[in-house]
């Protein structure tokens, strides 16, 4: 009986995904490529249902049943003979995945869809030695993936719409905020927003317009308050698009357009300043802490999904 969700790659990412599985009630299988690594993400998977369930996300007993029903394998083809959706989340490498998916498609019916969580790489790419490349498809979780709602649905050239919607229909079900992304392009959906916003965040540090925390500060506090219920073309419909249509080409013409990298952040790398990992990048971390940033952050990701859950039950 095919009853299993398998989530091959039990590391960070996995274990999150591995987590909303089982919470979502589906018996949930973490491979890897020794039992000590599988066991390691289960531990994880664990950590991530008990923060869920201290924070009100989901019941003691959504939790504990989602405990039992997580187990682990180091055996991928072996725990494919009852799998009913495969999600893979393994190093971002696209012969490694190609590698993965090719033998997955081998031995798996056809009517399986076999995911991969890549947040780079193409999907058509990654399933290009598949004989069945229509039942593949991106679903890229959103980092930290047991907190963060969306995961965009990415078809591949080659993949049946039909399967793409029915995984999407499937991820609904995990309490996530599934979005149907219907080209394969680099950046997928919101990294291709992010990116925009990113690359004039650091065009405004470097022409000395603001600081890196004054750019944060104006993000976080200010647009970003209200994305989680009023994204940029809600905005649009709600001030009139003619209004819209002002500021655009008002503004448009002064902001920045690079088609490249900036060289601004081109010379911080050469410098060797990385960022947290090397202690400066466009802040200085010798007095700050990334993991009580990253605390900070989910902490308010948590209330902002509770706030989110609240406003749609009215």
């Amino acid at each position: 009986m095919r009853d299993i969700v398998m989530v091959v790659g039990s590391g960070m990412m996995g274990s999150g995904i591995g987590a909303m599985s089982a919470l979502a009630g589906n018996k949930t299988v973490l491979v890897d490529t020794s039992a000590e690594r599988a066991e390691n993400g289960r531990k994880k998977a664990i950590e991530c249902i008990r923060l869920r369930k201290e924070n009100e996300l989901n019941t003691h007993e959504e939790a504990e049943k989602a405990i039992e029903l997580l187990s682990t394998s180091d055996d991928s083809i072996k725990t494919a003979e009852n799998a009913r959706l495969v999600i893979e989340a393994i190093i971002e490498n696209v012969e490694a995945k190609q590698n993965l998916f090719a033998q997955l498609d081998a031995v798996l019916p056809v009517e399986v869809p076999i995911c991969s969580n890549t947040s780079g790489l193409r999907i058509t790419d990654i399933s290009a030695k598949c004989a069945h490349p229509e039942r593949t498809v991106t679903i890229h979780f959103w980092l930290p993936a047991h907190l963060v709602p969306l995961v965009e649905v990415v078809m591949g050239d080659k993949t049946d719409e039909a399967v793409a919607v029915a995984v999407r229909d499937e991820l609904r079900k995990w309490k996530k905020a599934p979005v149907l992304v219907k080209r394969d392009l680099p950046g997928q959906l919101a990294n291709r927003v992010f990116q925009a916003i990113i690359r004039e965040s650091i065009d405004i540090v470097a022409s000395g317009l603001a600081s890196a925390e004054d750019v944060d500060t104006a993000i976080s506090c200010g647009m970003a308050m209200r994305f989680p219920v009023w994204g940029p073309l809600k905005h649009l419909d709600a001030i009139g698009l003619n209004l819209g249509l002002s500021v655009q080409e008002t503004v448009l013409p002064s902001i920045c357009a690079d088609k490249t990298a900036s060289p601004y952040i081109k010379e911080l790398v050469e410098k060797g300043d990385l960022g947290a990992k090397t202690g400066k990048g466009f802040y200085d971390w010798s007095t700050r802490s990334i993991e009580d940033d990253m605390k900070k952050r989910d902490a308010f990701i948590i209330e902002a999904v509770k706030a989110v859950e609240r406003v749609e039950k009215k």
